[in-house]
Parts: C-alpha cells; sequence; structure tokens
C-alpha cells in the first residue's frame, strides 16, 4: 500500500502540525539532537518557523535528551571485502545501539552530499553509519567510462556482504544491529545482501532505489523495508510499487509531494531523513531492547534447568 506523507497541505495547515519531541532534529543550523533539544533552548531556527519540523505550543515541555549532543570524529576505514581493500567513512556516536551501511547508487560515492547528511541525521539519533564505495578506485574509473560494475549487482551485493562480516567482527562494531541504507542501485545490492545475512540485517531503508534490480531474491527478503520515493519521479514509483507488493516481510512505500529523483527539491531531503531515521531507530533500537531483555531469561532459565538435574 502507498502512503504520502507530505501530501497536498497548505503551508498553515503544516505551521500547526506538531511532531514528537522524540523525532529526531534534521536542521543543518543547530547542532540538537531530537526535537526536545530545540525546544528546550527554545532554539532560533524553530522560533523563526524556518525549522523543517513546526513544534508550536510544546516549546520547554522536555529536558534536553542525554547521549545525543555529543557526536564521534568520523574516522577513514579500510575494509577488506570480496578479496579487496574498500574505503569508508566510520562514525559512532556515544551509546550507539545499531549501525547504518550505506550502499550508494549509480555513479555516486562515500563523499555523496545527499547521503553523508542523511547519515548526520542517523548519527543524531544515536546510530553509528558506515560510507562506504563498493568499489575500489580502480574499478571507479573504469565503470566512469563503461558504467556497466554499478549495475553488477551480484558484485555490489557480494561486496555489502563483506563489508556486514567486517562489522560483525570489529570490537568497535560487533554488538550493534545492522540495517541498510540504499540509494538507487544499491537498493537492489541491499536487499539482495540482506537475504544473504537475514539474521544479521535488521532494517533496510531505500531512497529512490532500483528494488527491482534485486530480481527474485524480493521474494525472500523479510527484513523490514521502507522505500521511499519522489512523486516526481514516476517510472521508479511503478518498479517500487512491484517490488513492494513482492517483498514477504514488514514493508512500507512512502512517496514525498515534490520530490524527483535525487530529492533535490526544498524540505524534500529532510523529509527522507527522517523517515529514514524513524525507520531505522525504530527496528534497530527495538532489536537492541529485545536482546538485552532475551539474554537475562536466558541465563535464569539455564539456571532453573541445571537446578532440576
Amino acid at each position: 500500500m502507498i502512503t504520502n506523507e507530505k501530501n497536498s497541505k497548505s503551508n498553515n495547515e503544516k505551521k500547526n502540525e506538531q511532531l514528537s519531541r522524540d523525532s529526531v532534529c534534521v536542521c543543518e543550523e543547530c547542532n540538537h539532537g531530537l526535537a526536545r533539544d530545540c525546544l528546550k533552548v527554545k532554539c532560533v531556527c524553530c522560533k523563526e518557523g524556518s525549522h523543517s519540523m513546526v513544534l508550536d505550543g510544546i516549546v520547554g515541555l522536555a529536558p534536553v535528551s542525554k547521549g545525543q549532543r555529543s557526536y564521534a570524529e568520523e574516522r577513514s576505514v579500510l575494509v577488506s571485502a570480496d578479496s579487496v581493500k574498500l574505503q569508508g567513512n566510520l562514525t559512532i556516536p556515544k551509546n550507539a545501539h545499531g549501525i547504518v551501511l550505506f550502499a550508494h547508487g549509480s555513479g555516486s560515492s562515500r563523499h555523496s552530499t545527499r547521503n553523508r547528511y542523511v547519515a548526520q541525521v542517523l548519527q543524531k539519533a544515536g546510530l553509528a553509519t558506515l560510507l562506504i564505495d563498493l568499489l575500489t578506485t580502480e574499478e571507479e574509473k573504469v565503470d566512469d567510462v563503461t558504467a556497466h560494475l554499478r549495475f553488477d549487482i551480484g558484485l555490489l551485493a557480494k561486496r555489502l556482504v563483506g563489508v556486514t562480516n567486517w562489522l560483525l567482527q570489529n570490537p568497535d562494531t560487533k554488538n550493534l544491529n545492522v540495517g541498510y541504507f540504499g540509494a538507487s542501485t544499491g537498493t537492489g545490492a541491499a536487499l539482495v545482501a540482506a537475504v544473504e545475512r537475514q539474521s544479521i540485517v535488521k532494517a533496510i531503508v531505500s531512497r529512490g532505489g532500483r528494488p527491482d534490480l534485486a530480481g527474485q531474491a524480493l521474494l525472500r527478503v523479510k527484513t523490514p523495508t521502507l522505500l521511499i520515493v519522489g512523486r516526481r519521479d514516476t517510472p521508479v514509483i511503478e518498479m517500487n510499487q512491484e517490488a513492494l507488493d513482492k517483498l514477504r516481510g514488514e514493508k512500507k512505500m512512502v512517496i514525498v509531494s515534490g520530490a524527483t529523483h535525487l530529492f533535490e527539491e526544498p524540505g524534500t531531503r529532510e523529509e527522507v531523513a527522517r523517515l529514514a531515521a524513524d525507520w531505522f531507530v525504530c527496528y534497530l533500537d527495538k532489536m537492541y531492547k529485545m536482546n538485552i531483555i532475551t539474554k537475562p531469561e536466558k541465563q535464569a532459565e539455564a539456571v532453573k534447568i541445571s537446578e532440576n538435574l
């Protein structure tokens, strides 16, 4: 089912709309983590009504959230995957419960301003991020001419699985729940890789993606998947709808009004970031809490069994 969270509301209606204090702040003018942080300090960008989230009527009702205002430094990493070395940028906020691995789209890279913006918003939400190039520097030079490797979904998915395995072995990330953010052709690779690592990948978000490129693997995807498409990206809407019908797990499709394929229109990039953050926080944080609860229960059960022997 297609939902349109940004429909034909008037500007006045949008101004009167109230979002949760626990929504992620997507404003580039401030460094607050959640909406409540802006409210507590009466952030200028909110006060002037230019904030992408309108927060009228609830100013000062919540304390500043803990653990969301300090951001870890981004560090460069070299990841071994599929017999090659891949360059990436890893950021792990304090007390992160999950990590989002970015699968870039056609001709893009870890330096993409659109993906870096989404990553920054996810970091504000307390999620670690890894933006990585799935092609080597030499392969990118070849692909710039031939454009064939960016459509090699099998190769990209294999690299993505390799990077996921690296996350599970890295001391700093091995305990974090994993999510995939795919864009364009990267979405196809993310879905195929998620099938291969079904028990590891807990959530997927696609922005203007080509899920159809995952082929028959779509029928085996059980990971909760959010497909975000621009209203003015008609061919991609149809591709995403067809793919949505094939997905077997929890799924949702959101069409962003006024957006074209690259989401360059005012407010559309922020909408994508908000939707992605909400989806990842919901599923990665939920799985983290389930693990916390389950472990003591399993230990108690083991003790009980040993007592009966």
